[in-house]
């Protein structure tokens, strides 16, 4: 076990490419330690670059969110914040979808944050307080057809975000989501911008920073929001 600083550790999936990795470098930048999963090395390349820890593995996978928490355990003897993070899943028409694939995308995206909190809030809760984020995406209230597995179990993600925080809360543990719009680590094209009231599309460096200020201090009197990170895109009030 790492006890030679006392800094704050966080556990990120998703965290060896796009937002995920961004993330990871703002919050090590901030003085975080950070714990890494990717379903490829990436995680394990970027944690060496950062002095953390990488590990391979699934958000679908219970065994494998678990030897990310075990092993963040081991190395730094604490957890203060998760960044719940993964990629859509495999998509198709609405009803041409198997049952097969459904299951898959809840593991994935909904049962993946369930799993964590019941990992890590045990060890938050010993520790006086702690901090999840959950990032989702801008059709969480606005579904997208073309994503109809990513959609619909993202909601669920908004849903479970406050549930958790209700029940929480009183624990000093926030939870939120972010809710990305067109971002500079997906193949958009600029064609999209026009329909970005601010006329441009999103950094991932923009999600990372929004990340930590809800996994900060300074955002200690916000839980359980779902938090639209997108320009101005959607219309949902």
């Amino acid at each position: 076990m790492d006890n030679r600083s006392d800094s704050p550790v966080t556990v990120i999936t998703g965290g060896g490419r796009g937002m995920g990795a961004a993330i990871a470098r703002e919050l090590t930048g901030r003085g975080y330690r950070v714990a890494l999963m990717s379903p490829s090395e990436s995680a394990k390349v970027l944690a060496g670059e950062l002095g953390g820890i990488g590990v391979v593995g699934s958000t679908a996978s219970a065994e494998d969110l678990r030897n990310l928490v075990d092993t963040a355990m081991a190395s730094f003897g604490r957890i203060d914040a998760v960044v719940n993070n993964t990629g859509h899943p495999p998509t198709g028409k609405l009803l041409d979808i198997e049952d097969d694939v459904w299951v898959k995308g809840n593991e994935a995206i909904l049962l993946s944050i369930q799993r964590m909190a019941k990992l890590v809030t045990p060890t938050m809760v010993e520790q006086g307080g702690g901090a999840f984020l959950n990032v989702t995406t801008l059709a969480t209230f606005e579904p997208d057809a073309d994503y109809p597995i990513s959609c619909a179990y993202r909601a669920a993600v908004a849903a479970y975000t406050k549930m958790y925080s209700d029940l929480y809360g009183p624990r000093n543990i926030r939870m939120n989501s972010i809710l990305p719009g067109y971002i500079d680590s997906m193949n958009h094209t600029e064609a999209v911008s026009g329909q970005i009231p601010l006329r441009r599309i999103g950094s991932v460096a923009e999600i990372a920073k929004t990340a930590a200020f809800l996994l900060s201090s300074d955002a200690g009197y916000i839980t359980g929001q779902n938090l639209r990170v997108d320009g101005g895109l959607t219309r949902h009030m």
